[in-house]
C-alpha cells in the first residue's frame, strides 16, 4: 500500500491495521478508552511544536493528531455507531451553523459580534441537546435534585486539571460565584499556603494532597482573573526550569564535575548565574 495525500488512503491504511486476519496486534487490542490518553498527548504534542516554530514537526505533529480522530472513528463504525464521513459532515454542519454571517444572510459582524453569535448559538445546541435527551426514557442527564442541569454539566473531565479549573470556574462566574478583584485571589493564595503547612504538619498525605489541590485551583482562579493561560503559564515555567537546568549542566560539565557531585550551593548559585545571563541577553 502507498502512501497518498488522499484521506481515503489514510483511512484504508487503519481498516488494513484494524483487518482481525491480518492487522496488526497492537492496534487490535485498543478500544476508545485506551487510545483517549494517546490522543492527548498528540495534542499537546501539536502546541509543542507550533511554541517551538518547528514547521515540520508540526505538520507532522497534526498528522498524528489527525490520525488519532481516524482511529476512534475506525472504533466507531466497528461499533456501528458512526463512520469517518460522519464526523466530517458533523462538524462542517456545526462550522455553517455557527457562521451565518459568512454563510447564511447575519451580515458582516466585528469580531466582538462574532463571539457573542457564537454563544447564542452554541447556547441553542445545547438546550436542543437537553431537550433531546430529556425525551429519552430514563436518561435525565446530570442534574441536581430539582431536577435541572447543573451549570457545570459540559465541561470535559478530560481536559487539563487547570484548563477544566478555569472552566468550570468561568462557569460559576456567569451567575455570580466570583472574586471581583485579582487581589483577594492572591489573599485566598495565602491562605491555602498555610493551610499546607497545617496539613504538612499533621502528617497526613491525603490532607496535604486536598490541600494543595485547593492552592492549584486557586492559582488557576488567579489566572483567569489575571488573563493568563495556566497551561501556557506553566509550559513557559517547565521550559525556563529546563533551560536554566541545562546551564547548570553544562557548567559543572566544563569544569569535569557531574550535577550528582555538586553540592546544592554550587548548583543554586549557577541557577542564580544564569537568572541574570537571561535578563542580560533580554536587556
Amino acid at each position: 500500500m502507498q502512501p497518498t495525500r488522499d484521506i481515503h488512503r489514510l483511512l484504508e491504511i487503519m481498516a488494513a491495521l484494524r483487518d482481525r486476519e491480518t492487522g496488526c496486534r497492537w492496534d487490535l487490542a485498543q478500544t476508545f478508552e485506551t487510545i483517549v490518553p494517546f490522543s492527548i498527548e498528540e495534542a499537546y504534542e501539536v502546541a509543542d511544536a507550533v511554541a517551538r516554530g518547528d514547521m515540520a514537526d508540526f505538520k507532522e505533529e497534526l498528522g498524528d493528531l489527525l490520525f488519532q480522530v481516524v482511529f476512534q472513528a475506525r472504533l466507531a463504525e466497528e461499533a456501528e455507531a458512526f463512520d469517518f464521513g460522519d464526523v466530517v459532515l458533523s462538524i462542517a454542519q456545526k462550522m455553517i451553523r455557527r457562521h451565518p454571517h459568512v454563510f447564511g444572510d447575519a451580515g458582516l459582524l466585528t469580531p466582538d459580534e462574532v463571539k457573542a453569535s457564537w454563544a447564542r448559538i452554541k447556547a441553542d445546541e445545547k438546550a436542543a441537546k437537553e431537550s433531546a435527551r430529556k425525551a429519552i426514557p430514563g436518561d435525565d442527564g446530570a442534574a441536581d435534585v430539582s431536577g435541572r442541569a447543573s451549570l457545570l454539566e459540559h465541561v470535559p473531565l478530560a481536559l487539563p486539571g487547570l484548563t477544566r479549573a478555569v472552566k468550570l470556574q468561568a462557569k460559576a462566574s456567569t451567575v455570580g460565584f466570583d472574586w471581583n478583584d485579582a487581589r483577594l485571589v492572591v489573599a485566598k493564595i495565602r491562605e491555602e499556603t498555610d493551610e499546607i503547612e497545617g496539613a504538612l504538619d499533621s502528617g497526613d498525605p491525603s490532607a496535604v494532597e486536598d490541600e494543595i489541590g485547593d492552592l492549584l485551583f486557586t492559582v488557576a482562579n488567579l489566572a483567569r482573573h489575571a488573563g493568563a493561560d495556566p497551561e501556557h503559564a506553566i509550559r513557559g515555567a517547565n521550559a525556563k526550569f529546563e533551560r536554566r537546568f541545562r546551564f547548570i549542566e553544562m557548567r559543572l560539565a566544563a569544569q569535569g564535575v557531574s550535577p550528582d557531585q555538586a553540592s546544592l550551593e554550587e548548583m543554586e548559585a549557577l541557577w542564580v548565574e544564569a537568572k541574570t545571563c537571561e535578563k542580560s541577553a533580554g536587556s
